[in-house]
């Protein structure tokens, strides 16, 4: 069994995402079989604990302390890992100093003394001490970007009161997602600048639609993320209807789209309302909502995130809006609806062709909880509830998934053994994938997959069908990471809605036939 090893830099922080590229990097080397660096909160304690790499020196740091812990068992890796990290975190410490810069502030006080006029403050401690900062930075007038996590609720319904009487945006907590003033914030893509304005409760939702808005032609004013509980009934919407508010008034945009997993039903009615009384086209992607109540409210609906950024972008290009095909598609729309080209159809085809007898199901491994929460809905949609129920479409970045591991959009080998654990699996027959380029993402994600997805597909008739969420201009470059795919014979969709549809018309022909179509 490996032996777990332990280094502990007192004193020390770093953030999250930091951390956790780290993390990938040491745990990428021969050797290791797990690895975890944290600062040594309770919480992160805890994490360390279900990952079994908590050690004697571990349990007795402090929540100023960072953590580096990992699994091997060759005692010599485990001392070269170590020195690695201590490097990497070292050279974070130091990157950027030179005869030009100045001391890296400690406090958002000497922050905002060093900078002379900073408009917002990057939030990402630990979430016990998230809150504290985020009112500091707030109480001197700065807007605030929380990518923090694990916030109590009451914090956050403070935290954004503080900011809506301040004038003041409050993203997060738990915001994964932003660009304003075309400067990409967390996970973020790097899209051309334009006329629509997005606000969002779903990060991957966010990327997804500015990405596609950029493969449109048309561009971002700004993309504000405003967390995943906004929408909760206790926080009553109260960042997504000031992000509308502030859209409204910019004269840089021109159209507005907001997007979100279901929110509470109170919060929806609220946001509607307040939709249907902005002057500008505002378009709402509230996954899985009815049409009729965003009509109703004077709004445009749209069922999918292509949707939602093809009628966003016919706007701004001053084009009439495309008709919203629904989640299943229409054979009749060419534009923004399902049907697919002449050579995705003869890959389908040839798809259905390999199935052996007993291969009848979906298993999709996402990156991003709003892309599968679409997949989703994707798959109920065109077979119905029940027949759907047997397909699986699993977050590999929920928590429950990623207690002591790297989120799998920095390091994807925790979705490649979930790749060769459904590709064993007699019954499935479709490996449905997403692929998220950008800031803070993997460096070369589907380069990182192909072993697995060759693997998958050696011997047996799976399908990989996939989509790329990014761009050209992205550091991981959207066409290079598409052809890398198509080597190993994965099937590529423009859209995670088109690549959930080609998975769906795979296993059940018989549901295209009846009148949806991939």
């Amino acid at each position: 069994m490996p032996a777990v090893h332990t280094r502990v830099f007192a004193n020390t922080y770093r953030d999250s995402v930091e951390l956790m590229q780290i993390a990938a990097e040491i745990e990428a080397v021969d050797g290791i079989d797990r690895a975890g660096l944290v600062m040594a909160t309770p919480a992160n304690r805890d994490v360390l604990g279900a990952a079994g790499l908590l050690s004697d020196a571990a349990s007795a740091a402090g929540p100023n302390d960072l953590v580096v812990a990992l699994a091997a068992d060759d005692d010599e890796v485990a001392i070269g890992a170590l020195e690695i990290a201590g490097t990497r975190l070292a050279g974070a410490a130091d990157e950027g100093v030179g005869e030009t810069t100045k001391t890296v502030a400690r406090t958002v006080a000497e922050a905002v003394g060093e900078l002379g006029s900073p408009n917002l403050a990057l939030i990402s401690t630990p979430g016990a001490y998230a809150s504290a900062e985020a009112l500091k930075a707030l109480k001197r007038g700065l807007h605030v970007f929380m990518f923090s996590d694990n916030v109590p609720i009451e914090d956050e319904i403070m935290l954004k009161s503080v900011a809506r009487s301040k004038g003041l945006l409050m993203m997060g907590p738990d915001c994964g997602t932003a660009i304003l003033d075309g400067v990409p914030l967390g996970f973020a893509n790097v899209v051309r600048r334009g006329t629509i304005g997005l606000v969002g409760a779903s990060g991957t939702g966010l990327q997804q639609v500015s990405c596609l808005i950029d493969r449109f032609g048309a561009g971002i004013s700004q993309a504000i993320g405003v967390g995943g509980r906004d929408l909760d009934e206790r926080v009553g919407g109260a960042m997504m209807l000031a992000a509308l508010e502030w859209l409204a008034a910019d004269p840089g945009t021109d159209v507005i789209v907001l997007i979100s997993k279901p929110p509470a039903a109170s919060v929806e009615a609220r946001v509607l309302a307040a939709a249907g009384s902005v002057a500008k086209p505002v378009i709402v992607n509230f996954l899985g909502g009815a049409a009729t109540t965003v009509t109703e409210a004077g709004a445009i609906p749209a069922s999918t995130f292509e949707a939602a950024a093809l009628m966003a972008s016919a706007i701004a290009q001053g084009r009439s809006i495309p008709a919203d095909p629904g989640l299943a598609g229409d054979p009749a729309d060419d534009e923004a609806g399902a049907p697919i080209d002449a050579a995705a159809n003869d890959h389908v085809r040839a798809a259905q062709e390999a199935l052996e007898p007993g291969q009848t199901r979906i298993r999709g491994l996402y990156s991003g909880g709003s892309l599968a929460g679409e997949a989703k809905l994707i798959v109920k949609a065109m077979l119905g509830k029940e027949t759907a129920s047997v397909h699986e479409i699993i977050d590999l970045g929920d928590d429950e998934y990623t207690v002591g591991r790297p989120h799998p959009m920095i390091d994807p080998r925790l979705r490649n053994e979930y790749i060769g654990v459904v590709a064993d699996e007699p019954s499935t027959a479709v490996i449905l994938l997403d692929v998220v380029l950008g800031h803070g993402s993997s460096p070369d994600p589907a380069g990182a997959l192909v072993t697995a997805i060759e693997a998958a597909r050696s011997g047996r008739g799976i399908a990989v069908v996939a989509s790329v969420c990014g761009t050209a201009a992205d550091p991981q470059d959207l066409s290079a990471q598409e052809a890398t795919l198509a080597r190993a014979g994965v099937i590529l969709a423009t859209s995670n809605a088109r690549a959930a549809r080609i998975a769906t018309a795979i296993v059940a022909p018989a549901a295209i036939a009846a009148g949806s179509q991939p």
